[in-house]
């Protein structure tokens, strides 16, 4: 199904100004991908004769992820907020306009940049995100939580970056058909729609608080 005009003149306005020449799609997702399988690695091989209880940190941090995305989306996000205005316009005024439930497909690898997060953001993610929290545990729990906490916050972002990435693929391509892609590439693609997008289905990788809070569309007018 072709893009709505409007989309596809947003899209050729948003290229022709915001998308040098010398940006490269498949560049920008090997650089996400590396560095965040990197830090995972780096942390894996840190870990060292971990305790049964220490490996609750693995879901512990989990949650916390999902609950930090939840609220990230459902609030700044979709939300003007002071000192958070540019993730206010990048997300809810280009990304929701570049994309719609009507339209939610790349054409070219150029549309990478209007998916993925900035590489910028992973020095971002690492220093002011896990950093300060892995270094806090570190003294107060261990370095093996320390560690756990950093590898799974970093596989979070990377599952995140890379399910999102496969939302905005076309709906026939191998990921795409897969039984569970289909059902969260749905999730996705409703909250893409303009009248749904600011009250239901907030989690992008996994709809948890979602269905806590209960803000799972479910086609009501």
């Amino acid at each position: 199904m072709a893009a709505p005009v409007e989309v596809c003149a947003f899209r050729d306005e948003y290229r022709r100004t915001s998308i040098g020449p010398a940006y490269r799609g498949w560049l920008h997702f090997a650089t996400t991908s590396v560095g965040s399988l990197a830090v995972i690695g780096l942390a894996a091989s840190r870990l060292s004769a971990v305790r049964p209880l220490e490996w609750l940190a693995v879901p512990a941090t989990f949650l916390f992820a999902n609950f930090a995305e939840y609220h990230g989306h459902r609030g700044p996000m979709h939300h003007p907020t002071r000192g958070l205005g540019l993730l206010f316009k990048r997300h809810t005024r280009e990304h929701h306009r570049y994309f719609t439930h009507e339209a939610m497909s790349y054409e070219s690898s150029r549309d990478f940049k209007m998916v993925l997060f900035p590489p910028v953001m992973l020095l971002f993610f690492l220093g002011v995100l896990a950093t300060p929290v892995a270094t806090a545990l570190f003294w107060l729990v261990s370095a093996n939580v320390a560690w756990l906490y950093v590898l799974v916050a970093m596989a979070y972002f990377l599952t995140y970056e890379w399910l999102h990435f496969a939302y905005h693929l076309g709906p026939d391509s191998f990921v795409g058909r897969l039984p569970f892609m289909a059902r969260l590439r749905r999730h996705h693609t409703e909250h893409h729609d303009p009248t749904v997008m600011t009250f239901h289905n907030f989690n992008i990788t996994f709809p948890i608080c979602d269905w806590v809070y209960g803000t799972t569309w479910k086609g009501e007018p």
